[in-house]
């Protein structure tokens, strides 16, 4: 599968690894990217021999900088409100698309992840950055409401609707180390140990019990909504008597399950 604003490989059994590859433009996203970036998704999330996902922006300069701004305001003189929209909801599509794949995803900052980009690491299951990462809403600024691509879903979950609203309305960065002490970065480390650090995190999770992988991840984006605890001790119940019974049926016998 050829691509020429991202890339794909599977880096060792079971473990895959997606590049934003546009370090000129701090891998902004453009229309290339969008369409592109939806056909891997979709194509992972069949493929059973990617147990866990890595996400990561290629170059020096940063992760990802959101919307490529220069291609989107030459589109934008030919679209009205429709065409607006349409594109607007398949742009944030991408964010549900990560949170929806079965396998957890494990996102390796460094410099700017800003917008899409910054959503980009909001709807990712592990967020490891280097010490000089950066976060912004950039929304606001760019003349847009703050709340966009998931941003006022997923960051109030993580870090508190009081400093939630203070980013999304202000469009001001956030540090790394912040962002750490908020709860929104599972680790924080210099930027030389990024890779090895996603590397070893994701061999961690590709030593558990794939399916229960999955069902963990959907479990947790059900259940950030639930409507009760009951709601979601019935579903983690079912998950695990499905998983006991998958182990008593001999499909497969290791270390990984029961």
């Amino acid at each position: 599968m050829g691509f020429e604003t991202i890339q794909f490989e599977v880096l060792e059994p079971g473990i895959g690894v997606m590049s934003l590859n546009r370090p000129r433009v701090y891998n902004s996203v453009n229309l290339k990217m969008m369409q592109e970036l939806e056909e891997l998704l979709e194509d992972v999330s069949q493929k059973s021999e990617v147990n866990v996902l890595i996400l990561k922006g290629n170059g020096d300069k940063g992760f990802c900088a959101g919307l490529d701004i220069k291609e989107a305001a030459k589109l934008a003189d030919s679209w009205d409100a429709r065409s607006f929209y349409m594109f607007q909801k398949r742009l944030a599509r991408l964010v549900l698309k990560l949170r929806l794949i079965p396998q957890p995803v494990i996102c390796l900052v460094h410099g700017a992840a800003v917008g899409l980009g910054f959503s980009f690491v909001l709807a990712s299951d592990i967020k490891i950055a280097s010490s000089d990462a950066r976060f912004c809403a950039a929304f606001i600024n760019i003349g847009l409401g703050g709340a966009d691509m998931a941003c006022s879903y997923l960051l109030p979950k993580m870090i508190g609707a009081g400093r939630a609203s203070e980013l999304l309305l202000t469009g001001e960065f956030i540090s790394a180390q912040e962002s750490y002490a908020l709860g929104m970065l599972s680790k924080v480390v210099e930027r030389e140990k990024l890779w090895d650090s996603g590397v070893q995190m994701a061999r961690l999770l590709n030593s558990k019990n794939p399916l229960g992988l999955a069902l963990t991840k959907e479990a947790i984006n059900m259940n950030l909504d639930a409507p009760s605890l009951e709601h979601a001790l019935q579903l983690e119940d079912r998950n695990q008597a499905f998983l006991f019974l998958r182990s008593k049926a001999g499909e497969q016998k290791s270390s990984r399950y029961f």
